[in-house]
């Protein structure tokens, strides 16, 4: 005689399709009635990918992926994927700024990373989320632009950095500002040299080979001490349930979301909170900067061993 079988939601099914059945049912319902699907989980204070209410995605970070950047990183929380890679060119330094290099930061998310976006039309949360990336690594001052600069009042770096989101599975903000980060962390300044005419060259190693009387402007290839390194966590809010690192499925059937930007130190660097139907207490806004502490040790682990990984190879 065949095992009965009953499903989450109070079917029953007898034989050997009932588990299939049953599984059917649950995605019927879960399709149906998202909110009330989720609610269900949530008195249970766990998520339907079997996490708890806190804990974020598995995060990997590659460094390198790029072979013809000067600084790139494949960046993966949960299913949500982004690739940064970071290109530098002369410039002649602004006038008020002679000894400062610059940024441009652009993020983009193409049609392949979501059933969302539609070719030909841009994505409208893209220029937001390059808005924000721009104000977060400026104002947490994470680098340093005088160590971008050349010659005083002639030239400096222009550092492009531009990220592609390949799968946009929720909280992108998180994972564009996490693969920034370790791009610029993966970055090595070029050598350059003054040709005839004055004006600053890149300097292959070929060339250095070759012609060793070569008048280097700086000494050696070297990275960018970075300081204060801004980390964020994004955290739905739904009734009194706060859910960190949410999906896109949860962001699409929760009320709103709080990001906290951290610094290195702990410091706050920014919240951001769009329009909504929760209002973000002030008990709310302390558990999420509590939980954005905890997220930021595990991601400077996550950095360090990214960057040790990369030694090895």
């Amino acid at each position: 005689m065949a095992a009965a079988t009953s499903t989450p939601f109070g079917g029953g099914d007898t034989g050997g399709g009932g588990l299939a059945a049953g599984e059917m049912e649950v995605e019927a319902y879960r399709r149906l009635f998202p909110l009330a699907f989720y609610e269900r989980h949530l008195r249970d204070s766990v998520r339907p990918d079997a996490r708890p209410l806190h804990r974020a995605r598995d995060t990997s970070i590659a460094l390198g992926p790029v072979a013809f950047s000067d600084g790139s990183a494949l960046v993966k929380i949960g299913d949500t994927t982004m690739l940064a890679a970071i290109k530098l060119e002369v410039m002649t330094p602004a006038t008020d700024a002679p000894d400062e290099g610059s940024l441009a930061i652009e993020f983009y998310m193409p049609p392949i990373c979501s059933p969302t976006v539609r070719p030909g039309r841009p994505a409208e949360v893209a220029p937001v989320i390059s808005k924000q990336l721009s104000d977060t690594i400026i104002s947490s001052q994470m680098i340093n632009l005088k160590e971008l600069s050349l010659v005083s009042g002639k030239a400096s770096w222009m550092a492009y950095l531009d990220i592609y989101c390949l799968n946009a599975d929720g909280a992108l903000f998180d994972a564009a500002l996490l693969s920034a980060i370790a791009a610029f962390s993966h970055l090595q300044i070029p050598l350059v040299s003054l040709n005839d005419d004055g004006k600053v060259i890149t300097v292959s190693e070929e060339l250095l080979e070759g012609k060793p009387s070569v008048e280097l402007v700086n000494k050696e290839k070297r990275k960018l001490s970075l300081q204060r390194i801004p980390f964020s966590l994004t955290c739905l809010l739904h009734g009194k349930y706060i859910l960190a690192d949410p999906t896109a499925e949860e962001e699409s059937v929760m009320e709103t979301f709080v990001t906290v930007v951290l610094d290195s130190l702990g410091q706050l660097v920014s919240i951001y909170k769009p329009g909504g139907a929760v209002l973000a207490h002030r008990s709310t806004v302390k558990e999420c900067i509590r939980l954005t502490k905890q997220r930021i040790d595990e991601l400077k682990n996550i950095l360090a061993e990214s960057a040790s990984a990369m030694e090895v190879a």
